[in-house]
């Protein structure tokens, strides 16, 4: 029998005839591929040409589509990912601009992971840090305040929680503040009527002395009228106003809002801000027995509600130009009520053109498109935080959609609303109760009540409360309806542009104008919630 030879290794190389062996071997690979079977090889190997094709085909034609949406530079979605936080919610907004960070990566549909539309964001690391500290007791007055609150029932409320700080760093006393009976719904309310005012005295007493009018011996002194700047800090009111009080004694403040910076100011004094307005400021027996009463009804079958404020009403419509949607007839009259209330200021506005910057009220249709967008069932218990809805359709193009839709009038019975009649200010105290229970508060114009209640939210665990885009969602809806993109691709943007926009833990951070910044009252954080 003949035996290969095993050659030896020569100098660290394979002998020859080895390498011919392996020549061989590697030789006979190639040919294979040219036998019978090739046809099979030849075909699978176009197949995954023509695979590889389509999917970069398929690739750009995602990233054009997610390209129509033309989200601000800062807010460009990922067509790969949506990179969100789902666990923190540190989703930073400031105006237009919005930055992510500790991204957590949820993939595009069909497979699309968003938080369920009822569940509140993520609140076990924070926690409400308003007590005082020993320093902060109050010291003898120098004089005292009084106070005339202007405006809208939030407006006032918020002003007289910087009224409650203000007298603290002035050393002053507090007169009960007296109401603004002149606004556009003419509400003859006073302080007591709203609010509980012995619980407001009582609460305050270790931060200043809350008197309900000028003691005997100052009654007879006139007292120096003075509108204080608006957005100062605290020195302005420790020294400049401050010697004004103790050279008068008594210094009327002719108005209240915004006469306090958001920013800038002493730990101590943006806790008291807090105190007084989520603690102090307590309604009456009497609004807060009606507005729990209006809340066990809406939950009498265990299931959620939503708090709607639809801030469609005419006095606002008037105020900011937009007449989107309604008649001509319709627009004239809020043309001629703007150019009758002299203290506003702008009288030409081009309504569309604020649409398109996103700083008009949604209208009832928007409202609900955007309702069914996000993903809310046609089911849905509605309680709208609002007044007389505008325009000869009112509320019907979101009842449409949205049967289930209540408000204090329906709600409530005549008897339990006798004694709130003509006093809004009353009801709207009501509905801000409402509000603050709700399970989500959704607001379509970020005015005064929408700042104060989202803020007490904030402060109350991060209650839901769902923040419109609205000037990406106007650019969406009208592509819809122009029938440029479907209902399924406008859901789908609707619900990852609004993924974060839900109340949950952002740092506030001043801004470049002070009047635009984001008000201390609509995020209490910081100043009012820590981390633990």
């Amino acid at each position: 029998m003949a035996r290969r030879r095993v050659m030896e290794p020569i100098d660290g190389n394979v002998l020859p005839m080895r390498n011919a062996v392996l020549f061989r071997r590697k030789g006979r690979f190639w040919p294979d591929i040219f036998r019978p079977g090739r046809y099979m090889c030849i075909l699978m190997f176009w197949g995954l040409m023509t695979l590889f094709v389509m999917m970069v085909l398929a690739k750009f034609a995602l990233l054009n589509t997610l390209h129509d949406l033309k989200l601000d530079q800062s807010e460009f979605i990922s067509a790969r990912s949506v990179e969100i936080s789902i666990r923190t919610n540190k989703l930073i907004t400031e105006g237009d601009n919005i930055i992510i960070s500790e991204f957590k990566k949820i993939p595009l549909p069909p497979k699309l992971t968003l938080p369920d539309i009822w569940t509140k964001p993520n609140a076990d690391l924070y926690y409400k840090c308003v007590q005082r500290s020993s320093k902060d007791i109050r010291d003898p007055t120098n004089g005292y305040i009084l106070v005339h609150s202007n405006g809208g029932l939030n407006q006032m409320k918020t002003g007289i929680s910087d009224m409650v700080a203000i007298a603290k760093v002035m050393n002053a006393t507090l007169v009960l503040p007296s109401l603004d009976h002149n606004s556009f719904w003419t509400d003859p309310s006073d302080f007591k009527d709203i609010f509980d005012w012995k619980h407001f005295v009582e609460y305050l007493e270790e931060d200043i002395s809350v008197v309900d009018h000028l003691p005997p011996a100052y009654s007879s002194i006139k007292p120096h009228q003075r509108a204080p700047v608006s957005y100062s800090k605290a020195s302005y009111y420790s020294n400049q106003m401050s010697s004004l009080l103790k050279k008068h004694k008594v210094i009327n403040f002719t108005h209240t809002d915004s006469r306090l910076a958001n920013n800038g100011l002493p730990n101590p004094i943006q806790r008291l801000r807090c105190r007084a307005m989520y603690e102090a400021l307590k309604f009456t027996d009497e609004i807060l027995e009606l507005a729990y009463k209006l809340i066990t009804r809406l939950r009498d079958d265990d299931k959620p509600f939503i708090a709607l404020h639809l801030r469609y009403e005419k006095d606002m419509l008037a105020f900011t130009g937009c007449s989107h949607n309604l008649s001509k007839a319709e627009d004239e009259e809020l043309r001629q009520l703007r150019r009758s209330v002299r203290h506003w200021k702008e009288k030409h506005i081009n309504g569309e053109e604020r649409r398109r910057q996103g700083v008009c009220p949604m209208t009832p249709r928007e409202v609900a498109v955007f309702l069914e967008a996000i993903g809310f069932p046609s089911d849905t218990k509605i309680y709208i935080v609002a007044g007389n809805i505008y325009g000869q359709d009112g509320v019907k193009a979101l009842q449409d959609k949205y049967p289930n839709i209540y408000t204090h009038s329906n709600l409530a019975t005549e008897d339990e609303l006798s004694p709130f009649n003509n006093r809004q200010n009353k009801l709207a105290a009501v509905d801000y109760t409402v509000a603050l229970e709700s399970d989500v508060f959704v607001f379509t114009y970020d005015g005064n009540m929408a700042k104060a209640v989202q803020g007490h939210r904030k402060y109350e665990g991060f209650r839901k409360t769902i923040i419109p885009d609205k000037k990406n969602f106007v650019k969406l809806i009208d592509r819809m309806d122009k029938g440029l993109i479907s209902w399924e691709e406008f859901s789908m943007k609707v619900k990852i542009l609004h993924a974060n926009r839900t109340g949950g833990a952002v740092l506030r951070k001043p801004g470049k104008v002070v009047k635009s910044e984001e008000s201390f009252y609509a995020n209490p954080y910081p100043g009012c919630i820590c981390e633990k």
